[in-house]
């Protein structure tokens, strides 16, 4: 199994994605936890001179101004993980949590946060034994950082709260003792560092990241499949066409869909044909689905940023030469307004690409427009075909619909007006999570559709599309008379969401081209 190494600097969405999924394991960088220990002597320095901190000998939030004795510093640290782990809802996804573990362990590795190292190794210990806190969904609000999800994963490391281990739910500290492992000491700063980062959004985000690098050529193949079912021309598609308009996102896309579409014997009998232009949906869809594509890149930036910046507060930034509070700064990097508008931006794309989609479905059904079988049936009037398959995606669409309205775009105000301004960035990158399962059942109807109207061609399809639909005819027969679609249209949903098609084909086909 592959070993990746934290050093808080190089941490990939693709690296999360596979520790997350249990396909790698993780190690410090010793230069990374020498860091570590540099930061941890700042903290324990001012505590020897009897200096006041916020985060390592103050309250928090509200009771920032209560200073601590000493002597309590510890159970301080106790208090703060178990007054904060108070998370509600369903639990999160195994694979969410351990995601959520590796950010943080990665940020805390940076070594500006003064955490002792106990707690980094007690990370790495839980994500390679297997060892999952489980963690209520909703708590977040996405300033002081992931606070309640956060403290749940905390909880855990110092042996309470319950864990999911070899696919039970057990009490944590039964885990611990399975394991070998014995419950992680906290001291002075090292709940906060542990708690008050972005590292839930920041995970979520990943996992949103990765499923969109495979989701996205595969829906422009799916277009493809659309455009050789409705006999449609590629000119509109022309690299002169969006030369004289060069966003990023829509030149991609275009040249994306000629590459594919190369050498098409069904497409070259229609270059004649009496037909002046295509609907939106097919014609437009350049413009549209490459302002999905710029989303999804600047999405993919940010996280680049994310997964590697400090974001708990207060930070040290050691200077041995002169030591003092002023090693300490109380700033504002735990606010995910970042991440929250790059989640809801996505979303809404997401959305207006699925809109176009189904417009395609219904392209394909009406055989006003189509001159084919109305809704695709062999027996039209006796049978419905797969009329039913779009009113699915009409649907999934409503519910994308819902999850466009911006989560970022409401705060509310907590621990008596201190913290006067939260992103709610977690709840927008859950949302965006959440609409991309709606995506993808867009996507697979417009898929089941698209590949039964093909059938009807004289010709055949481009090779790229021509593998696209040998894919989906392995998993789901042509009609030959009414049946549920419902099997079909989950086969189609799983091998969409499992990326296997995505790579299988991308070594078939030029589908990338420059870029993702």
């Amino acid at each position: 199994m592959r070993t990746v190494l934290l050093d808080g600097r190089n941490l990939t969405a693709e690296a999360v994605v596979a520790i997350a999924q249990s396909r790698a394991t993780v190690e410090c960088a010793p230069d990374a936890l020498e860091r570590v220990r540099v930061a941890r002597a700042t903290v324990e320095g001012i505590i020897e001179r009897g200096e006041t901190v916020y985060g390592i000998n103050t309250g928090f939030g509200a009771l920032v101004n209560t200073t601590i004795d000493a002597s309590d510093l510890e159970r301080l640290q106790l208090n703060l993980i178990r007054s904060h782990a108070t998370a509600v809802g369903e639990p999160m996804e195994d694979m969410h949590v351990r995601a959520m573990m590796v950010v943080r362990l990665n940020s805390l590795l940076a070594g500006h946060s003064g955490v002792h190292e106990d707690p980094l190794l007690q990370l790495v210990a839980f994500l390679n034994h297997g060892i999952t806190p489980v963690v209520p969904r909703l708590g977040s609000l996405g300033a002081s950082g992931d606070l309640a999800p956060l403290s749940h994963v905390a909880l855990a490391l110092i042996g309470e709260g319950e864990v999911r281990f070899n696919d039970n739910v057990v009490p944590a500290k039964d885990a611990l003792v399975e394991c070998g492992l014995v419950p992680c000491k906290l001291r002075a700063k090292d709940g906060l560092s542990l708690i008050n980062g972005t590292s839930q959004m920041t995970a979520l985000l990943a996992v949103a990241s990765e499923s969109l690098h495979h989701l996205l050529p595969m829906a422009d193949m799916i277009l493809c499949m659309s455009l050789e079912a409705r006999r449609c021309t590629t000119r509109p598609f022309e690299p002169q066409v969006h030369a004289v308009r060069p966003h990023v996102g829509q030149m991609h896309v275009a040249a994306r869909v000629m590459r594919l579409m190369h050498g098409s014997p069904n497409l070259a009998d229609h270059e004649d044909c009496d037909r002046v232009q295509d609907a939106y949906s097919f014609r437009c869809s350049p413009q549209v689905h490459g302002v999905t594509y710029e989303r999804a890149k600047s999405l993919s930036d940010v996280l680049s940023i994310e997964l590697n910046a400090v974001t708990d507060n207060p930070l040290v930034f050691p200077n041995p030469s002169n030591p003092g509070p002023h090693e300490i700064v109380s700033q504002g990097n735990f606010h995910g307004e970042i991440l929250g508008q790059t989640a809801d931006a996505m979303t809404l794309a997401l959305f207006e690409q699925a809109s176009m989609s189904e417009r395609r479905m219904d392209q394909m059904l009406d055989p006003a427009r189509s001159g084919g079988r109305p809704f695709l049936a062999r027996q039209s009037g006796l049978e419905s075909g797969l009329m039913i398959v779009h009113y699915v995606a009409g649907a999934s669409l409503a519910e994308l619909h819902g999850h466009a309205g911006p989560r970022s775009a409401f705060s509310t105000v907590t621990s008596g007006g201190q913290e006067d301004h939260v992103s709610m960035g977690a709840t927008a990158c859950m949302n965006l999570l959440n609409a991309i399962q709606r995506f993808v059942e867009v996507l697979a109807a417009e898929l089941l559709i698209a590949a039964e109207a093909s059938e009807d061609l004289d010709l055949p399809m481009a090779e790229s599309v021509a593998s696209l639909h040998g894919l989906v005819r392995n998993l789901v027969p042509p009609l030959t008379t009414d049946r549920s679609t419902a099997p079909d249209l989950k086969l189609l949903i799983e091998a969409l969401n499992a990326g296997s098609w995505h790579a299988m084909l991308s070594e078939l086909h030029p589908i990338h081209g420059h870029g993702r």
